[in-house]
């Protein structure tokens, strides 16, 4: 029962998540502690795998509909495959609370931005090639550390960071999707060399949501509005932050 639970959670997620240009762990995490899985052994690497798949199925269609900046992207990609297996070795020495904490506290202050701006009219000025890119190539260090350390693909940052940048919504959260695909199986192999993984788990839910992300990711490029991807983004990452903090305070 818990093994079909989880499969028809994680494909109703997948769909969530492919839209907003996001893996999917933020909620798979929780969603698989809540239903009795080990938080650190189990959650967060099935996490990781499923929100790579999710991005990896999503990021192929947006690729094929010219909606990813592959070369913004790239040093995003780079410096992430670093940071993300130093993350996940340190989440080895961090206890579990102290994870659950960091993990709310970065969802409720990406979730709070997001509802701000996503009512203002998208930029369309991009910041100047060589200071974005290097900004973007720094930021990603730091995005895959915090990818490995929580199990995330670090999507919830990487969107709102490419809107600040100058990015339009929708090229923010398609580029985000094709980025978080490596860090997320970055962090995910880093994890199962640790021996934390869950076979007949990952197994199911991996099938839903590649169906999942696929429908998603078709959704949003054809009729989702920028002012409701945003919006949605930030009332989801404020619904778990508050949860999670709930949880870490027991």
């Amino acid at each position: 029962m818990t093994l079909t639970a989880s499969a028809g959670l994680a494909l109703v997620l997948a769909f969530l998540f492919s839209m907003l240009g996001l893996g999917g762990a933020l909620l798979y995490i929780p969603v698989f502690s809540w239903l009795g899985y080990d938080f650190k052994e189990v959650a967060i690497p099935t996490g990781l795998l499923l929100n790579g798949v999710t991005a990896l199925s999503a990021g192929i269609y947006y690729l094929k509909a010219r909606m990813v900046d592959v070369s913004g992207a790239l040093p995003l990609i780079v410096t992430s495959l670093v940071g993300a297996p130093i993350g996940a070795w340190v989440s080895g020495y961090t206890s579990e609370q102290v994870l659950i904490g960091l993990f709310a506290a970065g969802m409720a202050l990406a979730g709070a931005r997001m509802l701000l701006t996503s009512r203002q009219p998208e930029s369309g000025v991009l910041m100047a090639r060589t200071k974005r890119l290097t900004l973007i190539g720094v930021a990603g260090l730091f995005i895959g550390f915090f990818a490995g350390l929580l199990g995330i693909g670090g999507g919830f940052l990487i969107v709102p960071m490419l809107i600040a940048i100058g990015y339009p919504t929708k090229r923010a959260a398609a580029t985000s999707a094709f980025a978080v695909i490596f860090s997320s199986f970055s962090g995910f192999a880093a994890h199962v060399s640790q021996g934390r993984f869950d076979w007949p788990l990952m197994a199911v839910t991996l099938i839903a949501v590649v169906v999942g992300s696929q429908v998603g990711a078709r959704t949003m490029k054809e009729k989702l509005s920028s002012a409701w991807i945003k919006g949605g983004f930030g009332v989801l990452l404020l619904g778990v932050a508050v949860k999670l903090a709930t949880q870490a305070a027991r």
